[in-house]
């Protein structure tokens, strides 16, 4: 079994989890690791000798026979993962070392079963949609910018100054929105920024997309869902030169008037479920509905 593990370096954990995760992969039978380089020192040192460990820095030089990938981290990293496993159908399974985990829903302990049950085959994958970003002018994304994300895809203001974004949905044109900003979310990404500017909340195997405008600057205008097969075209316009556009954690400077296509990917991300459940996760990590008047528990 060929294991890739990822995360943004060795330093930033808790070093006692780290410690529980090394012992647990040390009573894997034939196991094989491959490190994102940031963290190749510290479990080269940790595990020479049990098993083969090499290194990988980008989706180029990830195995293509890589059993899962690892993601050993919050959700931030999780979602860093997309741009190293890309198009190659390598599931990924969430570790816990953050703080929230609703995309990262395994925790290390001393037991740490679901390797076990990784090793077993035992666990469900998730096909998660993805969002795709397209613009005419192959000069707008740079790059070295991954132009595909889970959660969200968003254009926002830079400075002070409001956006006049136009939008439309399969070519049907929408009000114009003047706001700091407009999200583009996907049913995965219903939890994460579109829910703190007002978004719905969507189990994440809904097969729509989610539009909503941040800090809108009129009362009348509220998110709308749309099937996710609709492609989205949008542009905006300002007094200031740019706006922000995010994919995600990642961002570039976009220049004003420049249409952007956003649509379903071609693929999507194969995340392992582990000990998954989203009803219980929204009660467990954003207390919904919690009140000190239930009586029912």
């Amino acid at each position: 079994m060929k294991v890739a593990l990822f995360g943004r370096g060795a330093q930033i954990f808790n070093n006692e989890k780290l410690q529980l995760l090394t012992e647990s992969l040390k009573t894997v039978e034939g196991l094989e690791i491959c490190c994102y380089t940031p963290l190749f020192d510290y479990f080269y040192r940790a595990l020479g000798g049990r098993c083969r460990i090499t290194s990988f820095s980008d989706f180029d030089t990830l195995p293509g026979d890589t059993s899962f990938l690892l993601s050993l981290g919050g959700d931030g990293t999780f979602l860093e993962s997309l741009t190293v496993v890309r198009d190659s159908n390598i599931p990924v399974a969430g570790i816990n070392f953050g703080r929230l985990g609703f995309l990262t829903t395994a925790c290390v302990d001393s037991q740490n079963s679901w390797l076990h049950d990784l090793q077993r085959g035992s666990f469900r994958i998730d096909e998660r949609t993805l969002l795709q970003i397209r613009s005419e002018n192959s000069s707008v994304v740079p790059k070295d910018f991954y132009p595909v994300a889970l959660n969200e895809i968003t254009v926002q203001r830079s400075n002070p100054i409001m956006l006049e974004i136009e939008i439309s949905v399969n070519g049907e044109p929408l009000p114009h929105y003047m706001a700091d900003g407009i999200l583009i979310g996907s049913a995965t990404g219903s939890t994460a920024y579109s829910l703190s500017i007002g978004g719905p909340i969507v189990t994440p195997d809904s097969k729509v997309l989610i539009i909503a405008p941040i800090a809108p600057h009129n009362l009348n205008v509220r998110p709308i869902i749309v099937p996710e097969t609709s492609v989205v075209e949008l542009c905006y316009s300002t007094r200031s030169d740019r706006a922000l556009l995010t994919a995600d954690n990642r961002s570039f400077s976009l220049p004003k008037r420049e249409r952007l296509v956003i649509s379903r990917a071609e693929y999507r991300l194969r995340s392992i479920s582990i000990n998954n459940n989203f009803m219980q996760a929204l009660s467990q990590k954003l207390l919904w509905g919690e009140d000190k008047r239930n009586m029912l528990r």
